[in-house]
């Protein structure tokens, strides 16, 4: 009985200290979702009420809104050109960061300062660099290429996309994937030198299947960033002429464009769902082949 007491009591302080985290969870979180999922039933303007239309949001995205198609598309280029990209020169940088050498952090500090930097002036200072004439076109005719039409072909507007975004994330991947490479054991390389191992061959029987754990992790959150993409694509619209807009239009910035501009709470309430289940199930699919090439020591 007094250990029964002692438990209730244990259990009782427990919730009256988690009682604020739970207040502002419910209020804050939990609560904006539940209304968000009742909202995508509803056709609602903001200035009238909230009118019950059923399933009418989501036929209207997937059979009569020919730019949700559009946002989708320019999404999944985004992820599956970017995502590999940014995998791969995060591990290399962060393979060659991992040297011992005299200077080192320095090096690491610039690579990751970008990762820190404001999403907003980063875009503007690659929209400078990447105008006609720009320093990137500028130093590309030094060379004698000429320079393309970075924001008014439809061909390079993607890739200016991919390309900022890369440069602002790969320093945030290097830092988890170094701290993965520290984590090897190092008598693991040290026999393979012993037995003849080259650097090809320790990198790839030995790094590489014990990154996998933290290349793993990486994907997860590559992948549900990738579908979030929102602040670079915004304000790359505003240097673009309105007909090639929609080339960097994601899947993000279009939900805020109905929720806030043209004031489509109901519709935009259903893309946000439609984003949910979309990045649910990519993280479910990856969870479930994980096991085929992921390593756990």
């Amino acid at each position: 009985m007094a250990m029964g007491k002692r438990a209730r009591r244990e259990a009782i302080e427990f919730y009256a200290f988690i009682s604020p985290w739970l207040f502002g969870f419910i209020c804050f979180t939990l609560g904006p979702i539940l209304y968000s999922l009742y909202l995508s039933f509803t056709k609602w303007e903001i200035l009238t009420p909230p009118q019950f239309v059923g399933i009418a949001n989501y036929l209207k995205a997937f059979t009569d809104d020919p730019r949700f198609w559009v946002t989708l598309k320019n999404t999944v280029y985004y992820t599956f050109v970017a995502i590999p990209f940014g995998m791969f020169f995060s591990i290399v940088l962060a393979m060659l960061m991992s040297r011992m050498v005299r200077g080192i952090s320095i090096f690491r500090m610039l690579i990751y300062l970008p990762a820190v930097s404001s999403g907003v002036a980063a875009t503007i200072l690659w929209i400078m660099l990447i105008s006609n004439q720009g320093l990137i076109n500028q130093a590309l005719g030094l060379i004698g290429i000429h320079g393309p039409s970075w924001l008014y072909d439809v061909r390079w507007t993607m890739p200016s996309l991919i390309m900022m975004n890369l440069w602002s994330g790969v320093g945030g991947g290097m830092v988890i994937y170094l701290a993965g490479l520290q984590g090897i054991p190092g008598h693991l390389l040290e026999a393979a030198t012993i037995d003849g191992a080259r650097w090809f061959q320790k990198t790839r029987y030995i790094t590489l299947p014990l990154l996998t754990p933290v290349i793993f992790l990486n994907l997860i959150m590559s992948i549900i960033g990738s579908f979030q993409i929102f602040t670079q694509s915004f304000f790359l619209q505003g240097a673009m002429p309105p007909p090639i807009r929609d080339s960097v239009l994601t899947y993000s910035l279009y939900i805020y464009q109905n929720a806030f501009e043209f004031f489509k709470m109901g519709y935009a309430s259903a893309l946000s769902w439609i984003l949910f289940l979309i990045v649910f199930i990519l993280t479910i699919t990856q969870f479930k082949v994980s096991n085929r090439w992921v390593y756990y020591d």
